[in-house]
């Protein structure tokens, strides 16, 4: 059959890279790709927000099957697209989408279908809501409520903190059409953790936990981005947390989707807060995450193909998931100044002595001019690593990264360790 990849990021060649193990799969494409899925499949030149263009790719192609990777396409109504015209599709509609491509929607969900999170309001007014936000305790959460590439939040220790952040948003239009609203959150302290459940409206799959560290810096500081790197497990979530996420998260959520009429067949993946409270749910995403993708898909035995194809059909409680019991650590190499300005086109050096260390390397933001591999994005490379336990497979990862190299190389130093968040 053929398999169309929509993205071109490193969670896409992460995609790819498991896909193209499936014996199932005779050819596989990937729109647009990078460098790295060029590789394992075919690039087409279609850009993964060309709702148009991807359905008439599909079309032309004989695409038996497409795996949506990124969030816009999905909110912009890519499967519903290619339902209509008779292609299957894994991923959610645009309507059950909006659980990730509006936090005031999912806010709304949440508290409906009582779901933990935190207390929170929706604001579009810049000064009613520093009026709200100057009577709040800090530190306070501030949220642009549309789809804002992972940078659209703001973790303000001040008034004035909160102040610049809605003026960012709701007057200097720093986010555009994702910016018009916000989202003001309580503060929630605790273990952050990501989880992972493939949903197919009847019932889910869950993958194992993982921890993304968002935070440009080492010690959890600088500006948010998009993931710096992940390690799987994330040595916070035992047996018995993994039992409340089940019946404290999924459940309800389960009972609201069908409550409310939402047909949602693809992956759910809820950010978590782990608090003394038990488990509570920061932001709803409707896709693979992304660096965790990297770190999930390599611990995954079997054919991905099998999951993805039963959720789409809903019959995935006729499949199960085997995992490889070793710890898997995922270290983002980003261009200097990710997340503000950065350079692009600097060739890149190091790959196959990155891989002789054992490591996979996933493309995120490359491209290639002849034999030369250069930087085309802010977060670069994702190098990953399997190791028997956390402390090794953090190592693997970090000697891999040495043999990369390219101009003003970046990277936290800090990922997978014991103290950081």
């Amino acid at each position: 059959m053929t398999v169309l990849v929509v993205g071109g990021g490193g969670r896409e060649h992460a995609l790819v890279w498991k896909l193209s193990q499936s014996p199932r799969i005779t050819r596989l494409l990937c729109a647009p790709g990078n460098a790295g899925t060029a590789r394992l499949a075919v690039n087409l030149p279609v850009k993964a927000g060309d709702v148009d263009g991807l359905v008439t790719s599909a079309l032309r192609e004989n695409v038996d099957f497409v795996v949506v990777g990124p969030d816009d396409p999905l909110a912009a109504g890519l499967v519903d697209r290619l339902q209509a015209v008779g292609i299957r599709a894994f991923g959610p509609t645009a309507a059950a989408a909006r659980l990730e491509s509006s936090k005031s929607f999912a806010k709304d969900f949440m508290g409906r279908h009582d779901i933990p999170s935190a207390r929170s309001e929706t604001f579009c007014d810049f000064s009613v809501a520093c009026s709200y936000a100057s009577e709040q305790s800090y530190p306070l959460v501030v949220k642009a409520d549309g789809l804002a590439l992972g940078k659209g939040v703001t973790i303000a220790d001040s008034y004035p903190a909160a102040e610049k952040a809605l003026r960012e948003a709701l007057v200097d239009d720093a986010f555009g059409e994702a910016g018009r609203i916000v989202v003001i959150e309580e503060f929630l302290a605790g273990r952050e953790c990501s989880v992972h459940a493939l949903v197919d409206g009847n019932s889910w799959l869950l993958f194992p936990d993982a921890r993304d560290h968002k935070r440009a810096l080492d010690g959890d500081l600088g500006p948010n981005t998009g993931g710096m790197g992940t390690l799987s497990p994330s040595g916070r979530v035992d047996s018995a947390m993994r039992a409340r996420i089940e019946k404290e998260i999924l459940e309800p959520l389960l009972r609201g989707l069908q409550s409310d009429g939402l047909v949602f067949r693809g992956m759910m993946f809820p950010g978590l807060m782990l608090t003394s409270g038990g488990p509570k749910v920061l932001e709803f995403n409707a896709r693979f995450g992304d660096p965790e993708t990297q770190v999930l898909l390599p611990r995954l035995r079997g054919d991905l193909l099998d999951l993805l194809e039963a959720t789409e059909a809903g019959s995935l409680s006729s499949v199960t998931a085997q995992w490889d019991p070793r710890a898997a650590c995922c270290v983002v190499m980003t261009s200097g100044g990710y997340p503000g300005n950065f350079r692009t086109g600097l060739e890149i050096d190091g790959l196959e002595a990155a891989a002789q260390e054992g490591a996979l390397v996933f493309h995120a933001g490359t491209t290639t001019d002849g034999a030369k591999v250069l930087t085309a994005g802010g977060r670069v490379l994702g190098v990953t690593a399997l190791g028997d336990n956390p402390a090794v497979a953090v190592d693997s990862a970090y000697a891999a990264v040495e043999r990369i190299g390219f101009e003003k190389a970046a990277w936290r130093t800090d990922i997978g360790r014991p103290d950081t968040a």
